[in-house]
């Protein structure tokens, strides 16, 4: 990679194997849809047997964390589940590893881990295991989705809680930042005194995080891969099939390139190359899925009509409210009491690229309209969504140990700019200064203070195990480009790339569902064919 280049840019498409990348998807977002179909899953899940799969012998009860010197030993404890909002369907435990295999006196911590029954009576002898996004997001929250789309059809699934995360322990969770960000959604986006206030935040929690005696530095993607090896042996399996998405096609390469013993397959799903990742890449992601759904706009003729002009609407509207933001008091999405929320440009960028979590991709033509038109109660609300965080929810202490390590280093505030000037010409500076979804990371990585990591992460996978790419075209975390190039060095890659469909493809689009079922029966020769029939979803035109 060129030094201060984000990437090649629009990519050709194709596959690892040579067959044309496939296309097609819907749009909504995995986390809030089909609930009730979820719900169904998830009880007739729980009516079935349990997996198959051994576990190595161990006491009944596991040490503490901070207890004995952990050697380079590890093993599976079984124990309760979790509680969690709908009853994971299997037996847990936990994996008692080493916190740092580095200094192998330190002491151990514990992953949370599930074993979720195949539905079929006669499963194949290798499992799935999952691996989640963020980094620092809950592996647990994504059972019910996984389910729904049946990746344990025919096959135990084990999802793992990595280290740092909910129901893990040390879970490395940041209240500080959780509560920050609630009093944000009424701040300017990008003004110095709400990066003072985020960085100020972090450090609260490092503080908190180290004074526990959590070694920041050991919770990174190397050490991260090592406990999915480590699980592996401890189970007693022989091979089995890894699936991540996001963050987790970070780790799952990284796993395969480091770990490649009983690895019988590989499906990523929105990928973040390991070897490109890094702030600026955030911008080149941005702009592909932005201009994906205004290119998808303009291709159905109802929008193209009501919507002519996204691009220029869009670029005067963050030019506008990044001049004179908008201040307004509503409701949250979900009702209640009305909350301040402040609309600048920045704060509009990052809704676009929050990729339907807030707002969907369907909308977004509307939704730039009717703000265009003096109406900005839309985007209003799903800004006031972030009024009410789930606090400790989610892994702020993993996410900045692994961003701070691996994907700030080697490249300057000044590099960020420069890419996101490359991507939105005209948008202000203020705005192009700051890697969506990441602001002001430089100042905080500076208080998180964990060394440079990139010399032995930021390095591409090369492996002849067959894999699954799937990208779909409106995700702007994770550009679609970027599934194919990652197949350039996977010789039996199959990439697939689904148009309509932003982070985390396979929950939201059931033929990418059947693919990645197909694929794992068949790695080398997954069925395809219902991609074509695929095709996004209708706009909503408003009168």
């Amino acid at each position: 990679m060129a030094e201060h280049d984000i990437g090649p840019g629009p990519l050709p498409s194709f596959s690892g194997t040579g067959t044309p990348v496939q296309s097609r998807d819907r749009h909504t977002h995995p986390r809030r849809s089909r609930r009730a179909r979820t719900k169904a899953a998830v009880l007739a899940a729980c009516l079935g047997a349990l997996g198959a799969i051994g576990t190595a012998p161990s006491s009944a009860q596991s040490p503490p964390v901070g207890g004995p010197p952990s050697g380079h030993l590890a093993r599976f404890v079984p124990g309760p589940c979790p509680q969690t909002p709908a009853p994971v369907p299997g037996r847990c435990g936990f994996l008692e590893v080493p916190e740092n295999r580095e200094r192998p006196t330190g002491r151990t911590i514990r992953l949370a881990v599930a074993i979720i029954p195949a539905a079929s009576k006669t499963p194949a002898a290798d499992p799935v295991v999952f691996m989640e996004g963020g980094p620092g997001g809950d592996a647990f929250g994504a059972i019910p989705f996984l389910i729904d789309s049946d990746v344990n059809r025919d096959r135990d699934l084990i999802v793992v809680a990595q280290r740092g995360a909910l129901h893990s322990q040390p879970n490395l969770a940041c209240p500080e930042m959780d509560r920050f960000n609630a009093t944000a959604v009424g701040l300017r986006y990008d003004a110095p005194s709400t990066g003072q206030g985020l960085v100020r935040a972090a450090k609260e929690c490092r503080d908190r995080l180290t004074a526990e005696g959590n070694d920041l530095t050991a919770y990174n993607t190397t050490e991260n891969a090592a406990d999915f090896a480590a699980l592996r042996k401890a189970l007693g399996i022989k091979k089995w099939n890894v699936y991540g998405y996001s963050y987790g096609t970070d780790l799952g390469l990284t796993y395969l390139r480091r770990h490649p013993q009983g690895i019988r397959s590989l499906a990523i799903d929105s990928v973040v190359p390991p070897q490109i990742v890094s702030l600026p890449w955030a911008w080149d992601s941005a702009q592909e899925g932005i201009n994906a759904i205004f290119a998808a706009c303009k291709a159905q003729p109802a929008c193209k009509s009501r919507y002519p002009e996204l691009s220029r609407t869009l670029t005067e509207q963050v030019r506008r409210l990044e001049a004179n933001p908008l201040t307004l008091a509503v409701p949250p999405p979900g009702g209640g009491t009305p909350v301040k929320a402040v609309l600048d440009g920045g704060t509009l960028v990052n809704l676009l690229v929050a990729n339907g979590r807030l707002v969907p991709a369907v909308d977004v033509p509307a939704a730039l309209y009717e703000l265009a038109d003096g109406n900005p109660e839309r985007l209003a609300r799903a800004q006031a969504a972030g009024a009410t965080p789930a606090i400790g929810e989610f892994a702020h202490g993993l996410t900045h140990s692994v961003a701070c390590a691996e994907w700030a280093p080697g490249f300057s505030k000044r590099d960020v700019l420069k890419a996101g000037r490359r991507a939105f010409p005209g948008w202000p500076d203020s705005v192009l200064a700051h890697a969506p979804q990441l602001p002001f990371e430089h100042d905080l990585c500076r208080v998180w203070n964990v060394p440079d990591r990139t010399a032995v992460q930021r390095v591409a996978t090369h492996s002849k195990v067959p894999a699954l790419v799937i990208t779909g075209t409106f995700d702007a975390k994770t550009g679609a480009s970027w599934g194919p190039f990652t197949g350039r060095t996977l010789p039996r890659s199959t990439a697939v790339v689904i148009p309509g469909i932003t982070h985390w493809v396979v929950p939201q689009e059931p033929c990418a569902a059947s693919v990645l079922r197909s694929f794992l029966a068949r790695p080398t020769a997954p069925d395809t064919g219902c991609v074509p029939e695929v095709e996004p979803k209708p706009f909503t035109i408003i009168p």
